[in-house]
């Protein structure tokens, strides 16, 4: 009797456990699946889903929000799948919000992903339709890995060719690292490239140190440039030096024009500078004036002494005499 108790207890305890085990993994299973909170329902029509199932997971920000509840054909070979979406979630989702089939992980399950969208343009209604984003399906990505595998084989093909021509020397780059004096030649235009920009940088200093002292307000140049006063001062200046060399140039020519009358002698001064025969003439008249004026004097002192006439040179002298007094009286 003890022994059929003891067995009936046992019973009881393994259903009992396992009552409790069923319904862990039920509750387990609902939390997972979304099923025993509150929820809204979406649409979205893809053109193929890439093996998308009934009970996937739905993504938003790297958020769990929902799992996939239905799929179905509709259209023109269009399907259809509805989204259970947490209504706790339903606040942060726009209704410009879009989505697209997406991997948990590189090779993992097919997901959808919502993204974007503002919930400032209004949020997302139960049984609203997102917008779908085609994606790459993972025949797209091997075509595209394909072709850029072929592409990256023309360019190593084409590099290979061109450093074996490089390397015979072949072309501009080849000749340049095989012939040293070609790169003699061109480490020479380097060092004339180095040294030409040494010099514009030393005129470039030159020509600051230049500016800085034409913008001296105590210089020349910059009261010239600045100071209308000093200007107008200058250019007078430049106008009377005008008038100046002009009248140089016309005393330079007058002074040619008497030297060159000085040098004919078609003139009387000419005959005189140029003659040496007229200036010998002109001396012996000259001392034959003197030698008549001298004579002349002593006919004039003989006469003063002839009776005749010396009561007539007396008279004249006590005139002279009687004037001079009179002019000294007054």
């Amino acid at each position: 009797m003890k022994s059929e108790n003891k067995r009936s207890v046992l019973v009881g305890i393994f259903i009992l456990v396992g009552i409790l085990l069923f319904v862990g993994g039920v509750l387990t299973l609902g939390g997972k699946q979304k099923r025993f909170v509150k929820t809204i329902t979406l649409t979205a029509i893809f053109d193929n889903i890439g093996g998308l199932q009934t009970g996937s997971n739905i993504w938003y920000s790297g958020v769990k929000i929902g799992t996939v509840k239905k799929i179905k054909f509709t259209g023109n070979s269009q399907v259809e799948v509805t989204l259970n979406i947490e209504e706790e979630s339903q606040k942060f989702i726009g209704r410009d919000s879009k989505a697209r089939l997406s991997s948990d992980g590189l090779i993992g399950n097919k997901i959808i992903e919502i993204y974007n969208g503002n919930p400032r343009n209004g949020i997302v209604e139960d049984g609203d339709q997102l917008h779908v984003e085609k994606a790459l399906s993972t025949e797209d990505m091997m075509k595209t890995l394909q072709e850029n595998n072929k592409n990256l084989l023309g360019i190593t093909s084409d590099f290979k060719l061109l450093s074996l021509k490089i390397k015979r020397g072949e072309g501009t780059i080849g000749a340049f690292l095989s012939d040293s004096l070609l790169a003699e030649h061109f480490k020479s235009i380097v060092s004339n490239l180095q040294m030409a920009s040494t010099n514009t940088n030393n005129v470039t200093q030159q020509v600051s140190k230049f500016a800085s002292k034409l913008n001296n307000k105590s210089g020349l140049a910059n009261q010239l440039l600045t100071d209308t006063a000093v200007f107008r001062n200058l250019k007078t200046s430049v106008a009377e030096l005008h008038k100046a060399t002009t009248s140089a140039a016309l005393l330079s020519e007058n002074l040619k024009n008497v030297s060159n009358r000085l040098d004919d002698k078609n003139n009387a001064i000419g005959v005189l500078l140029n003659d040496p025969e007229a200036a010998a003439t002109l001396k012996g008249t000259l001392g034959n004036l003197e030698t008549s004026t001298k004579k002349l004097d002593e006919n004039m002192e003989a006469l003063q002494h002839n009776f005749l006439l010396r009561g007539f040179f007396k008279k004249k002298a006590k005139q002279q005499l009687k004037d001079s007094l009179a002019v000294s009286q007054k």
